[in-house]
């Protein structure tokens, strides 16, 4: 299982050198991977970065840890220019990027940026399936029913050839959802309790099996946070997902009242009562 850690960008907001001393360091702890939430325009969600923006710098600030915004609400926003966007912080960041997208919630955030909101799952499995072709194909030819594209491509194409796509639903998703992911998606943020996991994880792997695809190459990430849990407790959770078969995990600081320095030690933290497990 790959563990990986939740950067806390809503609460270290601009610092930037504390943003990137917490990337650096979960990079020197062996955490795998660094997860930065999406929001381009929710008043009251919180002060938070654009995530391919701020993951590009991080990018810079890093070596071998993976990139992943989770999730970018992929319908609300234009499928070529999210294309480039990816493909350039996979080749800035040496292939580092796995692509976390989902259809998002939010009804007034899709309003402002010219989207329809009522059609974004049947938009964003088409999305997936021409982000796949801009980034594996110098030349595209795509006749969708929300995008076109006539013999047309990326130059450069990212190093990943395609990026992996994970899509999130939180709680118990419906079957479109399942659906979507057993179909196309690379990997499923399981935001559900672990006593859930089992019975959609074989939905998916069904829909999947329907596809045509070999369900085993289907990851699955869960999450745990220590806000308000002793270091047993949590730690009990992070086996309780581990059991589930999850093949990732992220760690979570968040909302424990820590300033910049307390991330940090939390972080050490966790990986030493992980190490000695």
């Amino acid at each position: 299982m790959r563990v990986g850690v939740s950067l806390p960008v809503r609460e270290l907001q601009d610092d930037l050198a504390a943003i990137r001393d917490f990337a650096q360091q979960a990079e020197e702890l062996g955490f795998t991977h660094l997860r930065v939430p999406d929001q381009v325009a929710r008043p009251g969600a919180g002060h938070l970065h654009e995530p391919l923006t701020l993951l590009a710098w991080i990018a810079a600030c890093t070596e071998r840890i993976e990139l992943v915004p989770s999730v970018v609400v992929l319908p609300a926003r234009q499928t070529v220019l999210l294309a480039k966007q990816a493909a350039t912080l996979d080749r800035l960041s040496g292939g580092r990027l796995r692509l976390g997208i989902g259809v998002g919630g939010n009804a007034a955030e899709y309003a402002a940026l010219g989207q329809d909101f009522h059609a974004r799952g049947r938009r964003c499995s088409e999305q997936m399936r021409l982000l796949r072709e801009l980034w594996t194909r110098p030349s595209v030819r795509f006749e969708g029913e929300f995008d076109t594209v006539q013999e047309n491509g990326l130059s450069p194409l990212p190093v990943q050839r395609p990026i992996p796509l994970w899509i999130g639903g939180a709680g118990k998703p419906v079957d479109a959802v399942l659906r979507r992911i057993g179909e196309h998606a690379d990997g499923w943020f399981a935001l559900c309790e672990p006593g859930d996991y089992g019975e959609l994880r074989a939905r998916i792997d069904r829909f999947a099996e329907q596809a045509g695809r070999d369900p085993a190459r289907i990851g699955a990430e869960s999450g745990v946070g220590i806000r308000r849990r002793s270091e047993a407790e949590w730690l009990a959770l992070v086996e309780a997902r581990r059991r589930t078969g999850v093949t990732h995990l992220c760690m979570r600081t968040l909302e424990c009242g820590l300033d910049a320095r307390g991330h940090l030690e939390a972080l050490a933290r966790i990986r030493s009562v992980l190490d000695a497990a």
